[in-house]
């Protein structure tokens, strides 16, 4: 299998699987190339740079960079970032610990609605990542309040839900400006999924029979694009083809680049590793949009 598979998650956010586990499994998938994008943080580069020496696997290091429009959570890969440029370390450090706040506030909703979810297990199951609501879902579920995550989704988590919680972060042009300025190369996450329940990736995807909605408006990504925006995840898994064709066109548009990954989690989501991948061509291309 060629190709690069530049959005995947592990333990160092929400994914179930290790760096090390994605790297073994990449090179036995025969990919060319592996994104490491878990959510707020750079904290999984290390591992994943030392299991592919000499595997031949090029690793491309990168974040899901959590940024908000309208109560509805933008996401932004940011890849070949510095991860020691003050700004964004200090954007990152300051999402995570939002996350923790959130999370506990969370809980008590769930407590309000007579749902014992208990904080130390959310910890628990998050460990070292930034604790995101799939640790608080999966949380719920070992209540027996719900049968799987996909439950306390719908019925409580969701956007706007009886158990949500605001979070507070940038805007979407103000996170391509930090990726940017770091040194990487941002492209826009899956924008199809923008305003479905759950977070983006766990939203309704395509393959469950739900409608996902109009996803991202153009003007956003247009702004975007005008701030240093470099590409559009339009071929996600979980994007329809309605969709997959309407960010082609608008990435074609705004002469950016057309980028694949599985955002694969794991045993968190029915996301293959590999399932979608990117030409090396076109992540050469990407690579020529970084700033000296």
């Amino acid at each position: 299998m060629a190709g690069f598979d530049l959005h995947t998650h592990t333990t160092f956010s929400d994914g179930t699987t290790t760096p090390e586990q994605n790297v073994r499994d990449a090179v036995e998938l025969g990919l060319e190339g592996l994104g490491v994008t878990d959510h707020d943080t750079t904290a999984s580069y290390g591992p994943a740079t030392a299991a592919a020496d000499g595997t031949g696997l090029e690793v491309v290091l990168g974040t899901e960079f959590s940024a908000e429009l309208d109560g509805s959570s933008v996401h932004v890969l940011g890849y070949w970032i510095d991860p020691g440029y003050g700004p964004l370390v200090d954007e990152l450090e300051r999402l995570r610990n939002e996350r923790e706040d959130r999370a506990r506030a969370i809980v008590e909703k769930f407590h309000a609605l007579g749902i014992e979810v208990a904080f130390a297990r959310v910890q628990e199951l998050a460990g070292e990542a930034p604790i995101g609501r799939p640790h608080l879902a999966q949380a719920v579920v070992e209540t027996g309040a719900a049968p799987d995550t996909r439950t306390v989704f719908d019925r409580w988590l969701a956007d706007g839900g009886p158990a949500y919680v605001e979070k507070h972060a940038v805007t979407p042009e103000r996170a391509v400006e930090l990726l940017v300025a770091s040194g990487g190369v941002a492209v826009l996450a899956h924008p199809g999924l923008f305003g479905v329940p759950g977070e983006p990736g766990r939203g309704a995807p395509a393959n469950d029979g739900r409608a996902l909605g109009p996803g991202l408006a153009d003007e956003v990504v247009e702004r975007m694009a005008a701030g240093g925006l470099a590409g559009i995840e339009a071929d996600h898994p979980d994007h329809t083809d309605e969709h997959r064709r309407r960010y082609r066109d608008l990435a074609s548009g705004l002469g950016l680049e057309v980028t694949a990954g599985s955002d694969y989690h794991g045993a968190g989501k029915d996301n293959p590793l590999g399932r979608a991948t990117t030409e090396r061509e076109v992540v050469e291309r990407l690579r020529t949009w970084r700033r000296a």
